[in-house]
């Protein structure tokens, strides 16, 4: 029975497979058929320590993966199916093979909820996004539409204003369901203006975000609007459906952790690390930082 299996293969996943392999813990990692997470979807990366000419997002994951193999990370492309406790350990199974270990880490990340129109996944990274801390930079003195109406569409639009020119919030109600002080920021801020009972249906550009159409939801009538950059706010969702049920959750769906160690979740043995077990922040290096957290906790809890 190897020792660690660690599930995911973004920031989190390859800084957990790091340090534990520097560790001689012996990591397989399992990447899944995707690897490096959401910062595939990203073009540049500013604001990574270390980068300072920026580097492209998949670039960065390429960079990551090849220092974990470096120093010993076992790099399986498959994707766990199932989790469950054995006598001393752990049985992972995938759609190809079933293996056991003794401890596990669960980097699984979080992928942001789309729209699924025409024009979005082909843009992503050309003018789409769902990450303005991650992008915002990119569209000073720009025009841009903010698609949400919960408390990460008011964050997103406010954290916009530092760059844009302008900011429309698009809402398909005529309400928010934010919290009141957020709202209140949004609907007092001299850069932001909303357009209620309106939704996104077609984003247009030729290699960049150049119009969307948007539709009215009352009377169903459609019009253009030029403009730079599209920011998707419509929350995130935890990849955690294989788990059945196997660790406790919060109630956004993310996994609890904290219980004995910073990453320690419901169940001795199995850590949690990145967006996963991260509903706040989400940026690639608190990812890569409780990679490290979750390393350090299999060790420990491995000589126990």
């Amino acid at each position: 029975m190897d020792d660690l299996a660690i599930i995911g293969s973004g920031p989190a996943g390859y800084t957990a497979g790091i340090y534990a392999a520097r560790a001689n813990l012996k990591p397989v990692l399992f990447e899944g058929l995707e690897s490096g997470g959401q910062l595939m979807l990203t073009t540049d990366v500013e604001n990574y320590p270390g980068f300072d000419e920026g580097i492209m997002g998949p670039e960065m994951m390429q960079v990551f993966k090849k220092q974990a193999e470096r120093f010993g990370t076992k790099i399986l492309t498959e994707t766990v199916d199932t989790i469950e406790k054995i006598e001393d350990g752990f049985k992972l199974t995938t759609s190809k093979n079933s293996y056991e270990f003794k401890s596990v880490i669960i980097s699984s990340g979080a992928s942001a909820n789309w729209l699924d129109i025409e024009g979005e996944k082909e843009l992503q990274g050309h003018g789409v996004s769902a990450c303005a801390t991650c992008d915002g930079f990119f569209f000073k003195d720009k025009n841009v539409i903010v698609v949400g109406g919960g408390d990460s569409a008011m964050e997103e639009a406010l954290f916009l204003t530092k760059f844009a020119n302008n900011v429309t919030i698009v809402h398909r109600r005529d309400s928010f369901r934010a919290s009141k002080i957020m709202q209140e920021r949004v609907l007092n801020h001299d850069q932001i203006q909303v357009l209620w009972n309106k939704e996104v249906i077609e984003i247009k550009g030729n290699g960049q975000v150049s119009t969307v159409v948007l539709k009215d939801s009352q009377t169903e009538e459609e019009e253009e609007k030029d403009i730079d950059g599209v920011f998707i706010a419509i929350g995130h969702t935890p990849n955690v459906g294989f788990l059945n049920g196997f660790l406790d959750l919060d109630e956004k769906g993310y996994i609890k952790t904290g219980l004995t160690t910073a990453t320690s979740t419901s169940v001795p043995g199995v850590f949690a690390a990145g967006d996963v077990a991260d509903s706040i922040y989400r940026q690639a290096v608190t990812a890569a930082g409780t990679g490290c957290q979750a390393a350090i906790d299999a060790e420990r809890w491995l000589e126990n």
